[in-house]
C-alpha cells in the first residue's frame, strides 16, 4: 500500500518544493504486530529468512552471580524473544529460567547473605530502568524505585542491609548517588550525594562496617575522579584525580579491614594501572606498572584474601590472579582468545566465575577452580554451552589483527590506526568489504562473537574490517583524546586511509565498500558518505546522530552535560557553527550512496528525530532510502523479532547494494527489484 510518509511535514519545514514533496510517497508496512514500520524495504523473500534463520537462533549465557547458599550460579540468556534471568546448578547443567517479562532484564545483582536477586528493568527501550527486587522462590519481584526516574549501577553492602546505585529521582536531570536501606519492617531510599555539576556519580563499593562507600564520578572518557564518602557525616574526600588535570581514575574496592583501597589510574602514563591506597598514611602502590595495557576490572574475594583482574592487551582479554595482602600476580596461562566479562569468586573465594566470549562462540559462563592448579585454563570448567543454531563452528572465521597508515604523523612516523579483519573462507578473486565502525565514541572493537558476520562472511563472501579508529578506547589517553572538539572528523578521515588501504589488498575489491555502524558509529557512516560517496557502494545507519546540534538539544537531560565534553558545547557560537557545518543532515546533497537507516522510535539517547531529518533530507534531494523504526525498541533493537527482520533487512540490502550479483535464492519480486535498482547510483 502505498501512502504519504509520516516524514512528509519535515520536507514542509525544511522549506522543499513541490517536486520534492512529490518524492515523499513511499511504500509503507508495518510487521511485529504493528510494532516495527517499514519505509520503502522491500518484502523479505521467504528463502532469505530461512538462510538466515540459523544464524538468527543463536544464544549467549553471560555470568550474572552465584546463588546464595547453594552451589549454583546465576545466568542471563534468551529462551524466547528477550534474555531474562536463570540459574545453573552445575558445570553443563540445564538452565533454569526464573523471571518471565515482556522486556529484558539489564543489570543483575544478587543480594549478599539473602536469597533475593536485584535487577534493572525498562519499558519499550526508553533507558528509564527501575531496580526490582526478584523472590527465586515465589518467583515474584517487587519494584523499590519510583518508577519514573532512570537507576543503575547497583552495589550491594556486604551484609546485604544496602543498596547503592545512580538515580536520577531527585529533579530527572542529576545523576545522583542514591542508598536503600533493607529492614525487617520494609525499605527506605535516601539521597546520598547531590551531582554539583553535569557529572555522573555512582556507587563502587562499601566499606564493610557499612560506613563509607567508594565513590566514582564520570566526567568524559578522559576525565574522571574516586571518592571517599563518609555516610554518616556526609564528607566526601578525594582518592584520586583532580579536576584542573584530566585523568581517568576508576574505583574497584576495600582492601581487607577497609584499611586501603584499590582503584586503576592513567595520571602516570597512557594507560590505566592497578594502584593500592593506603587510607591511614596516604601512601600509594602502582602494582601493575610494568603492564603497558589497561587494567580494566578487579574483583576480590568475600575475605579479602584473594583478587583477579583483567587486561585489555589490543582489544584481548588477560586474566591475572593476584595476591592482595603483598600485591604479588600471575597470569592465567592458555585461556581461549576473547574477552573476559564479569568477575566474582565464590563464598568461600576457591572458584572465579567468569563469563568468555571468543570470535567463534557466544557469551558463555565458565568456572576457575583455585583449589587445583589456578593459574592452567585446564582446571576452567565449562557451565554452559550456547547454542549456535546447529551451525559449525569450527568454520567461523577469527579476525586478523592489522595495523594501517593513516593521514598524520607521530614522531616522524605515519600514525597507525588498529583494525580487525574478517576474511571469507574459500574466497575466489576481490572480495567486497563492510566496514563496521563501533559507537562510543570512546568505546572500542574488540574481537567478540558476532553471527551477523559469520552469517555475511558465509552468505555475502564479503570481507568485515572493524577499525578502531582515533577516538576508541584501548589504546592509551593520548589516542582516545584526538577526536574531540573541533578535532571530530579527523576519525573520519581514518576510515578515508581505511578506504587506500583496502585498495592497496590483492584479496579486497575497492570498488565494492559498504559502512555499517550504530549510535556514534551511525554518524561516522553517515559521515563516510558524506565525504567518500563516490568510494562506497551503500551505507547502513543504525541510530546515528546526522546533527550534533540537534542531538544535543534533543538527548535526554541526563546525557546533555556529558556529551557535551565529549562533542562540544553547542551554546558556543563557534562551536554551534563547527557542529553545524560537519553535521550530516545539513550536507545531504553530498550523500551519493543507497542508505538504509534504522531507529527505535523511544530512543532517549539518540531521539528519533535525528534518523527522521537525515530520511526527509535524503528523499528531498531524489535519493531515495530504507527506513525502519521500531516502536517498541529504543537505542538498539533488544527484541528477537525485531533483530531478526532487521538482520535479514540488511542482508537483502547489501545482497541488492554491495555485490556483482545479488544472491540468487534471494530474488525480489519484479516490482521491488526495479525499485530496488532505483537505488543504485
Amino acid at each position: 500500500m502505498l501512502r504519504s510518509s509520516p516524514l512528509r511535514w519535515l520536507a514542509l519545514t525544511l522549506g522543499l518544493g513541490a517536486a520534492s514533496l512529490s518524492l515523499a510517497a513511499v511504500e509503507n508496512r508495518t510487521l511485529n504486530n504493528g510494532n516495527l514500520i517499514l519505509e520503502d524495504i522491500p518484502a523479505i523473500p521467504a528463502s532469505l529468512a530461512e538462510d538466515l534463520n540459523r544464524y538468527q537462533s543463536v544464544r549467549s549465557a553471560a555470568f550474572q552471580g552465584w546463588v546464595e547458599g547453594r552451589q549454583g550460579l546465576y545466568v542471563s540468556t534468551r529462551f524466547g524473544e528477550v534474555d531474562q534471568l536463570h540459574r545453573v546448578d552445575r558445570p553443563g547443567g540445564a538452565r533454569h529460567q526464573l523471571t518471565f517479562f515482556r522486556e529484558p532484564i539489564g543489570q543483575i545483582s544478587p543480594r549478599p547473605n539473602f536469597a533475593e536477586v536485584a535487577f534493572t528493568m525498562d519499558a519499550g527501550g526508553s533507558e528509564d530502568t527501575q531496580i526490582f527486587l526478584f523472590d527465586p522462590a515465589s518467583g515474584s519481584s517487587r519494584m523499590i524505585t519510583d518508577g519514573e526516574s532512570r537507576n543503575g549501577a547497583l552495589r550491594w553492602s556486604e551484609d546485604g542491609r544496602f543498596l547503592a546505585y545512580q538515580s536520577t529521582r531527585r529533579n530527572g536531570k542529576a545523576n545522583d548517588l542514591w542508598i536503600t536501606h533493607f529492614s525487617d519492617s520494609g525499605h527506605a531510599a535516601s539521597l546520598a550525594l547531590e551531582s554539583p555539576d553535569g557529572s555522573w556519580w555512582g556507587p563502587a563499593a562499601f566499606s564493610g562496617d557499612n560506613r563509607r562507600l567508594l565513590v566514582q564520578q564520570y566526567i568524559s572518557s578522559t576525565s574522571s575522579l574516586v571518592h571517599l564518602l563518609d555516610l554518616q557525616t556526609g564528607e566526601l574526600q578525594p582518592i584520586a584525580g583532580d579536576i584542573d588535570r584530566e585523568s581517568r581514575n576508576y574505583a574497584l574496592g576495600f582492601s581487607a579491614g577497609d584499611k586501603g583501597v584499590f582503584y586503576v589510574s592513567d595520571r602516570s602514563g597512557e594507560f590505566a594501572q592497578l594502584i593500592y591506597r593506603d587510607l591511614e598514611s596516604g601512601s600509594e602502590r602502582t602494582i601493575t606498572a610494568d603492564i603497558p595495557w589497561d587494567v580494566t576490572d578487579l574483583t576480590l574475594s568475600a575475605d579479602k584474601r584473594r583478587a583477579a583482574f583483567t587486561v585489555n592487551e589490543n582489544g584481548v582479554s588477560q586474566l591475572y590472579l593476584l595476591d592482595p595482602r603483598n600485591f604479588r600476580f600471575r597470569k592465567v596461562d592458555d585461556l581461549p582468545i576473547g574477552v573476559i566479562g564479569r568477575l566474582e569468586f565464590d563464598a568461600a573465594g576457591e572458584r572465579l566465575a567468569l563469563s568468555i566470549n571468543t570470535p567463534k562462540t557466544p557469551t558463555d559462563t565458565f568456572v576457575l577452580n583455585l583449589r587445583r592448579n589456578p593459574l592452567s585454563a585446564r582446571n576452567l570448567e565449562r557451565w554452559t554451552e550456547s547454542e549456535v543454531g546447529g551451525l559449525d563452528t569450527d568454520k567461523f572465521v577469527e579476525p586478523q589483527l592489522v595495523h594501517y597508515p593513516t593521514f598524520d604523523s607521530v614522531n616522524g612516523e605515519r600514525r597507525e590506526i588498529p583494525a580487525f579483519v574478517y576474511r571469507p573462507r574459500n574466497a575466489r578473486g576481490p572480495v567486497p568489504v563492510v566496514i563496521s565502525i563501533h559507537g562510543g565514541p570512546e568505546a572500542q572493537y574488540r574481537p567478540y562473537f558476532s553471527s551477523t558476520y559469520q552469517l555475511w562472511l558465509e552468505k555475502l563472501g564479503v570481507a568485515v574490517i572493524a577499525p578502531n579508529v582515533r577516538g576508541s578506547a584501548g589504546y592509551g589517553k593520548t589516542y582516545v583524546a584526538l577526536d574531540n572538539g573541533y578535532k571530530r572528523e579527523d576519525s573520519v578521515r581514518d576510515i578515508g586511509a581505511l578506504l587506500d588501504w583496502i585498495d592497496s589488498q590483492p584479496d579486497l575489491d575497492g570498488e565494492r565498500v559498504a559502512v555499517f555502524g550504530g549510535s556514534y558509529g551511525g554518524y561516522m557512516v553517515l559521515a563516510s558518505a558524506m565525504h567518500y560517496s563516490e568510494r562506497l557502494r551503500a551505507a547502513v545507519d543504525i541510530v546515528g546522530i546526522s546533527n550534533f546540534v540537534t542531538f544535543l538539544t534533543n538527548t535526554r537531560d541526563y546525557r546533555r552535560d556529558l556529551r557535551r565534553v565529549e562533542y562540544g558545547d553547542e551554546r558556543d557560537p563557534d562551536m554551534r557553527a563547527f557542529l553545524e557545518k560537519i553535521s550530516p543532515s545539513n550536507n545531504v546533497d553530498r550523500i551519493r550512496v543507497p542508505i538504509f537507516v534504522a531507529q527505535g522510535e523511544n530512543d532517549p539517547r539518540v531521539p528519533v528525530s535525528e534518523a527522521e531529518q537525515i530520511v526527509a533530507g535524503l528523499r528531498s534531494g531524489a535519493q531515495p532510502v530504507w527506513y525502519m523504526n521500531a516502536l517498541n525498541e529504543g537505542h538498539g533493537y533488544r527484541k528477537k523479532e525485531n533483530r531478526d527482520l532487521f538482520s535479514q533487512a540488511t542482508a537483502l540490502f547489501l545482497s541488492e547494494h554491495l555485490l556483482a550479483e545479488p544472491v540468487a535464492s534471494w530474488k525480489l519480486p519484479a516490482n521491488d527489484t526495479a525499485r530496488a535498482a532505483g537505488l543504485k547510483q
